[in-house]
């Protein structure tokens, strides 16, 4: 594996994408790096790469983007916690991907990195931290985001039959370089502003953005064809998150637990606004829903096979407090 090789890096303008192409900017890769006509480029300024337009709706673009290329990190996805059109998310989050996967084997790529999400795997029915092997059932995944990204990743592990494909699964990613922000992101940036004053009682694992990005790389080196690896960090219940966030932020952390059962009524009625208006709602019942499980997550393997070593979460917040401010974002 020589660096001068040429690697395509899908999703780039995105915040787990950037975060890849920065990664592999500073290792001395060659970079071809994809964006959607009309999408937000800011993430790709200062990486002076190669950028191709590619819409993964449309496979005919595929060849011209993938030829020369030895290696493909795919990180591009459709990640919305709600949307207005379910069928155009899984036409994006599993038969783009697959197109593309299959198109890399036509250019001769000679491995793939899929990057799909903790959101495919199961969970602890115990709120103990779940692994690579954790049995799924259907309750698990609730909302079009999680239900696409299971069936995607289980049609790339049939497709590794066929062709060198490693899965990396990141949990959830907080950082710089968050320009939309992500769902994590935007409860980060409101709780830094003051402007949460409650929380439901969950769990989620975060993980820097920026050990994400070096995960797919040791994947890419070290990983064996069809596994999938957690890339996550520390398991958190969101009140001590929040606490994280306070203490960086100079706020005192929210007190007020909601139960989930009585937000219920909210969020359906403004999922029916949202139905109306197509504006994405702040809250949806398939969002409470998943609130009701502890989604924490072990990297052990990723840590035993790749040699993945994450910071710790509070790093991730206060570097992603310090990019929120940097870009005019936090008083």
């Amino acid at each position: 594996m020589a660096q001068d090789d040429l690697i395509l890096i899908t999703g780039a303008t995105g915040f787990v994408g950037a975060a890849v192409a920065r990664a592999a900017q500073a290792a001395g890769w060659r970079l071809r790096l994809t964006a959607r006509p009309g999408s937000n480029r800011a993430n790709l300024a200062g990486l002076g790469a190669e950028v191709v337009y590619l819409d993964l709706n449309d496979p005919g673009g595929f060849p011209a983007a993938l030829s020369g290329c030895r290696y493909l990190l795919h990180v591009a996805a459709d990640y919305r916690l709600w949307v207005p059109d379910v069928a155009a998310m899984r036409r994006v989050n599993i038969d783009g991907t697959l197109a593309l996967l299959r198109a890399a084997r036509q250019a001769g790529v000679e491995r793939s990195v899929y990057t799909s999400s903790v959101a495919a795997l199961g969970l602890t029915g115990d709120g103990s931290p779940a692994d690579e092997t954790t049995p799924i059932r259907p309750e698990h995944h609730v909302g079009a985001y999680k239900q696409s990204k299971y069936d995607a990743e289980q049609a790339v592990r049939a497709l590794a039959a066929e062709q060198d494909i490693v899965i990396v699964n990141p949990a959830a990613p907080v950082g710089p370089g968050d320009i939309k922000p992500t769902p994590t992101g935007q409860m980060i940036l409101d709780a830094a502003r003051g402007r949460m004053p409650a929380y439901v009682d969950t769990g989620l694992n975060v993980v820097h953005v920026d050990d994400v990005a070096a995960g797919h790389f040791l994947a890419l080196a070290k990983g064996r064809r069809g596994e999938s690896y957690i890339l996550g960090s520390e398991n958190l219940m969101l009140r001590d998150l929040l606490a994280l966030v306070a203490a960086q932020s100079g706020r005192r952390p929210p007190r007020l637990r909601l139960p989930v059962a009585g937000l219920m009524p909210i969020a359906w009625a403004m999922e029916r606004i949202a139905e109306r208006t197509g504006k994405p709602p702040l809250m949806t019942p398939d969002v409470l829903n998943m609130a009701r499980k502890k989604m924490f997550y072990s990297s052990a393997k990723a840590e035993a096979e790749l040699g993945y070593a994450p910071r710790p979460a509070l790093a991730a917040v206060a570097d992603a407090l310090t990019w929120f401010r940097k870009e005019g974002r936090l008083a």
